[in-house]
């Protein structure tokens, strides 16, 4: 059996004295999308932090074969883990082009940089023609869709997708994970993806996990998690 492309097993995270993460432990496969539920507070964006190297944590992270536990937020990206944080994180007063450009700050392949520019606009196609607009004059679903380009601009292996419904337009929300379904189906790119709006988040994914106050409460397939009963009670509303 082939290893995940990304495991994690009994991280701890913590802010200063408070303890977020407490034992943390799933994995990833190569080509999957696995979803991370779960209420405020529970450790959810913390989890893709620790990934990427962005709060203290220690246990056991491994991404590809190699140990990043220890790993800086660069170290992390250069392997190829691109993380669209929560609220967007782009940067408003740099065009939707030069926002781009950062996305692949850590590559050397210039030719490469400009091929994948085309790539996301392929999949981005209002982009292309507002690339010299300023990002913050953009709308809330535009700048996360700018977010999830920018990602893909590192050509990663895996993204770290932080809440990318929140304060969104249902409509908006759908067409950002029709795209990324779209790159799982015809890339194979591997997503984690963090989301309160469970519904969407389990008909995206192939297998979730639950935390509730930093440890992981139930985990299975996203088919199996929809019938489940605490699932449907507190995230489904049926």
């Amino acid at each position: 059996m082939a290893e995940p492309l990304l495991a994690l097993k009994d991280v701890e995270a913590r802010y200063g004295p408070v303890a977020a993460l407490h034992g943390v432990s799933l994995n990833v496969d190569e080509g999957e999308i696995v979803a991370v539920l779960g209420a405020n507070g529970a450790g959810k964006t913390t989890t893709l932090r620790a990934i990427s190297g962005l709060v203290r944590r220690s246990g056991e992270i491994t991404f590809a074969g190699k140990r990043i536990s220890r790993s800086a937020p660069e170290s992390v990206a250069r392997l190829g883990i691109a993380h669209v944080p929560e609220g967007r994180g782009t940067l408003s007063e740099l065009s939707v082009r030069e926002n781009l450009r950062l996305g692949a700050y850590v590559r050397r392949d210039r030719s490469g940089v400009a091929d994948d520019e085309e790539r996301v606009f392929a999949h981005f196609p209002w982009l292309e023609d507002r690339r010299d607009q300023e990002a913050g004059t953009l709308s809330g679903g535009e700048q996360q869709m700018l977010a999830l380009a920018r990602a893909l601009m590192l050509r990663p292996r895996l993204v770290l997708l932080d809440e990318p419904s929140l304060g969104l337009a249902p409509i908006v929300v759908d067409e950002i994970f029709r795209i990324v379904r779209e790159l799982n189906e015809r890339e194979g790119l591997t997503v984690l993806v963090v989301e309160q709006n469970a519904n969407i988040a389990l008909a995206a994914s192939s297998r979730a996990y639950v935390l509730e106050v930093g440890k992981v409460a139930l985990e299975g397939s996203s088919d199996e998690l929809r019938e489940h009963e605490s699932i449907r009670r507190s995230y489904l509303g049926y």
